[in-house]
């Protein structure tokens, strides 16, 4: 019996290696969302450009989009936005939606940075964002031409991602 006891430690690790190698497999930016096959949340907003027009899910029906989540405090919004630029000068449809900031440095951004949006979205208290269970930003949703949510990506689009990940599902819709 004194024998067996040796053993626990070494059943513990290999136990633990187990489970850390089996997280080693996995995407970090895979994150699950329950709103996959789920139309986008109901929601009536106003959009940049100083418009005072509110829009609401309706804006996704009709063609597929991406729907990017952006803001000025983000640091890897920046990295991504000119990858943004081009998918839509190939004629990628993208909805922006600017994330928890401020309105007038989202205006300033855009004028700047250019606009990859056609139409930009204000979540400035930020009740879609949660309704969509965004983490952060950048996130990007595929949502197809009826509405329904059928891909998310956490973190930037680059090319790698572009045609790795999105460009097939893209094809498909």
């Amino acid at each position: 019996m004194a024998r067996l006891k040796l053993f626990i430690p070494l059943l513990v690790f290999v136990v633990l290696a187990v489970f850390l190698m089996n997280g080693l497999k996995r995407d970090p930016n895979a994150m699950p969302s329950a709103l996959i096959d789920r139309p986008v949340p109901a929601f009536s907003l106003p959009v940049s450009g100083g418009e005072a027009r509110l829009v609401d899910q309706g804006i996704f029906l009709g063609q597929p989009a991406l729907l990017n989540v952006w803001a000025t405090w983000c640091i890897s919004c920046r990295v991504e936005h000119p990858y943004l630029n081009k998918l839509a000068g190939q004629g990628v449809r993208i909805i922006g939606l600017n994330y928890k900031d401020d309105r007038a440095a989202a205006d300033k951004w855009l004028a700047e940075k250019g606009n990859p949006y056609q139409i930009n979205v204000i979540d400035a208290d930020g009740r879609l964002g949660l309704d969509l269970g965004v983490f952060g930003a950048p996130e990007t949703y595929v949502v197809d031409r009826n509405g329904m949510i059928r891909y998310k990506h956490v973190g930037v689009i680059d090319d790698r991602v572009w045609k790795q990940k999105i460009l097939p599902l893209w094809q498909q819709l």
